[in-house]
């Protein structure tokens, strides 16, 4: 579930009566979390060119803002009000970037985090496909990971943020139903639906 940790929710009752003091522990200790989210949602190009952290800053600044309207009426967790609006600042700044960087930037260039470079991917290429699942050389290991790129820039951004969330957030099915708004029978069919698109961008021939 996601349900705040008991310090968040201390920290949340000290704002709630009106302890400034508080709200400067609560934004803080949400800090790096946030930080994490922001690097694993940044494609590379925009990676490169903006700092994670002045994005990590504009949320917290926005969460200042609005944290008397959130505390009137929380609706949902904290952390997981924190994490929409970090994701509308993400896309924002792509938006942004990609509208002042026209001749160095593809305005249809996908949103792909730069973050499926680690063991996660390996481990799910090796699902995916079934012949190399022990890959057994970095060679092979970097062409996993680059079919699994490739694979995961094709796909609309639905399947790309739920296998984000499944593989790399490591999210159970019922965070990701939370945090996508849906039940947790639409947010399993729409994982597998993700993965059975991904499958067939890895290995075009297979019509499962």
């Amino acid at each position: 579930m996601w349900g705040d940790h008991p310090d968040t929710k201390k920290l949340l009752d000290q704002a709630r009566d009106g302890r400034p003091d508080a709200v400067d522990r609560l934004l803080d200790v949400h800090r790096e979390p946030l930080r994490r989210l922001i690097d694993l949602r940044l494609d590379p190009a925009l990676a490169a060119r903006v700092d994670a952290s002045d994005i990590v800053q504009e949320v917290l600044l926005e969460a200042h803002k609005r944290l008397a309207d959130y505390l009137r009426d929380p609706t949902m967790p904290f952390r997981l009000w924190l994490r929409h609006l970090a994701q509308d600042h993400v896309i924002d700044a792509h938006r942004r970037h990609r509208q002042a960087q026209r001749r160095s930037l593809d305005r249809e260039q996908p949103i792909i985090p730069a973050v499926l470079t680690d063991q996660s991917s390996i481990e799910l290429a090796g699902q995916l496909l079934d012949h190399e699942r022990t890959p057994a050389s970095e060679a092979i290991q970097r062409e996993l990971q680059r079919r699994l790129d490739t694979a995961i820039s094709e796909l609309d951004e639905d399947d790309r943020e739920i296998i984000l969330m499944r593989h790399r957030e490591q999210f159970s099915n019922q965070q990701v139903s939370e945090a996508l708004g849906l039940s947790e029978a639409a947010a399993s069919m729409r994982y597998l639906r993700a993965i059975r698109r991904l499958r067939a961008s890895l290995l075009p021939g297979n019509n499962e």
